[in-house]
């Protein structure tokens, strides 16, 4: 072993397969420059075992983010986070991918509309109580003494005269607001890339399908979103009602997703999206299927309006061309998947579902009337 050793330190032996400077072998080097009683035989053997079997270490390479048949490395949009060092992990069998988040898919849309029937039983219910309410809170301020430059009572005052759809979506856009400033904490960067982006590829598969339709990581995109949103709310409340409207736009960020997933399978091109814009789709698809001729323009060309029902043919075909020719900046299939929807349930959705709600709602009643009071028994 001593032996071993020295000659290994001594020559360089068995590093690599490559030869030494000089053009001669490791065997040639070894015999000029050994001591005459190390060129025994067995000690030559053993040196070409070393100098000619032993195998260079391999180099690993890091997986691509984009694992399509092209090959090419994923180009990224200005829309979505730098996840070029990002690790993902397609499937040797990319249907079955597709199970869990279909499963999920349909679960969670069956458990929102769910909830929000439930949410308008209670909400009706209260609404008698909270009518009395407020004409003894009217009561009381009138023989308070008024107090000027109070802030509170601005913020109440701005936020009654707010419209039922505008007062829906500011929690909605509360939320987006607060994962587009936690996108900026650059500790946070890997979690958000987890379970805020949405990504066939990724080992986490079905919350970010939920969790992505709050995720914005450019400024532009989520304001643009946001005042689309805004625009629309009143329309679309007055239309399906708060606790409708809720299901209807968290499910169709779901559903959204699930079509950009099975688009990315299909294709072969994996990449993260986020973004509220599936949603967001179907909120004006749905408005725009139902107020057909209602007139619709753009916010830098305010001087050019054209009918709703033109606009969302004209958004199909842009959405269809993307997603046919593979463009990358938008995430055309969860486009067109959001306005599908939302023709779909203005159409027959709201006949399907919502109106068929009476067997959960009486459930529901039920299981309230006959749940025992608090602080009393039966007799």
């Amino acid at each position: 072993m001593a032996w071993r050793g020295w000659a290994q330190r001594g020559w360089g032996c068995g590093q690599a397969w490559a030869q030494p400077a000089g053009g001669r072998s490791c065997e040639e080097l070894t015999a000029a420059l050994a001591p005459p009683r190390l060129l025994g035989r067995r000690f030559n053997f053993f040196i070409q075992q070393k100098c000619g079997f032993r195998k260079a270490p391999r180099k690993v390479e890091p997986r691509r983010s984009d694992t399509g048949t092209s090959g090419e490395a994923y180009k990224r949009s200005a829309l979505i986070p730098p996840v070029e060092e990002t690790v993902f992990y397609p499937s040797p069998y990319p249907i079955r991918t597709l199970v869990k988040p279909l499963f999920f898919t349909v679960g969670f849309t069956g458990c929102a509309f769910g909830s929000a029937a439930i949410w308008q039983y209670e909400s009706l219910k209260s609404r008698v109580q909270s009518y009395f309410d407020g004409i003894k809170a009217d009561w009381l301020d009138s023989i308070r003494p008024q107090k000027e430059g109070d802030f509170r009572k601005e913020i109440n005052k701005w936020w009654n005269n707010l419209s039922d759809g505008q007062r829906t979506v500011t929690g909605i856009i509360a939320a987006n607001v607060f994962v587009f400033c936690l996108w900026r904490v650059p500790s946070l960067q890997r979690t958000m890339i987890r379970y805020f982006t949405s990504n066939p590829a990724s080992k986490v598969l079905c919350s970010p399908m939920l969790l992505s339709t709050f995720s914005h990581f450019s400024l532009f995109h989520m304001a643009a979103n946001m005042y689309v949103l805004w625009s629309f709310s009143s329309s679309i409340v007055n239309i399906l009602g708060q606790e409708q409207f809720m299901a209807v736009y968290l499910s169709a960020g779901v559903i959204s997703n699930f079509v950009s997933y099975v688009c990315k399978v299909a294709t072969g091109r994996y990449g993260p999206s986020l973004g509220a814009s599936g949603a967001i789709m179907t909120v004006l698809a749905a408005v725009c299927t139902k107020i057909p001729e209602g007139r619709l323009a753009i916010i830098f060309l305010p001087m050019f309006t054209f009918t709703a029902g033109n606009a969302l043919k004209a958004i199909i075909a842009m959405d269809t061309a993307g997603m046919i020719l593979g463009w990358k900046f938008f995430d055309h299939a969860a486009h067109l998947g959001g306005a599908l929807f939302g023709i779909w349930y203005i159409t027959y959705g709201h006949e399907l579902i919502w109106k068929n709600r009476e067997p959960l709602v009486k459930i529901w009643h039920e299981m309230r009337t006959n749940s025992p009071k608090k602080g009393g028994g039966s007799k």
